[in-house]
């Protein structure tokens, strides 16, 4: 038994230091300035820029193969606040991304759903839980108002509702230059 435990332990020492080793020798240096990109982008991996995700988009627009005003989730804002990061000039946003739209989550009429998957496997984010053959449910904060569920639903069960502003969620505007206000007068208790 002491020398199974000792050999157990020889083994995950090694296999540590071995690991250790492959992670000094192996590493690989992310651009900060795609990590920068990235952080103004809305996270929503929606795909509505014709990437598949923040991430990639944000690789496309640091290496400039993509322009800065292909989000629809972002707007106008993050368009602005991408321009000011990359010492652009803002432009117009793309025609698609143009329309502007509030914040939604989507929401699964419980009566008409069949229990497909195909909303499942479309998600992004894996905001809707269920089975095949049984209802399915969104998740209502993970949901990031894509819409990709949308399409691939046979019974159009699916219907995004918008977020209604509450204080919970409410948050004050950005100046123009992308920056966070300042508070300039003392909250009072």
């Amino acid at each position: 038994m002491l020398i199974a435990i000792i050999a157990i332990t020889a083994l995950a020492a090694a296999f540590g230091l071995l690991l250790g080793y492959a992670n000094i020798r192996f590493h690989v240096e992310g651009d900060p300035i795609t990590d920068q990109i990235e952080k103004l982008l809305p996270q929503t991996q929606c795909g509505q820029c014709s990437f598949a995700g923040c991430r990639p988009y944000a690789e496309a627009i640091a290496t400039g193969e993509a322009e800065i005003n292909r989000c629809p989730p972002g707007g106008e804002a993050a368009m602005v606040a991408l321009a000011d990061l990359l010492g652009r000039d803002p432009v117009p946003l793309d025609a698609e991304a143009a329309e502007e739209k509030p914040k939604a989550i989507a929401i699964i009429k419980e009566q008409e759903c069949i229990g497909c998957t195909l909303c499942l496997q479309a998600c992004p984010v894996d905001a809707i839980i269920g089975a095949a053959k049984q209802m399915h449910v969104v998740i209502e904060d993970e949901c990031t108002g894509c819409e990709r569920c949308l399409p691939p639903c046979p019974v159009d069960c699916i219907v995004m509702e918008p977020i209604s502003q509450t204080t919970d969620n409410w948050r004050w505007p950005f100046p123009d230059n992308g920056q966070e206000p300042i508070a300039t007068a003392p909250l009072l208790n």
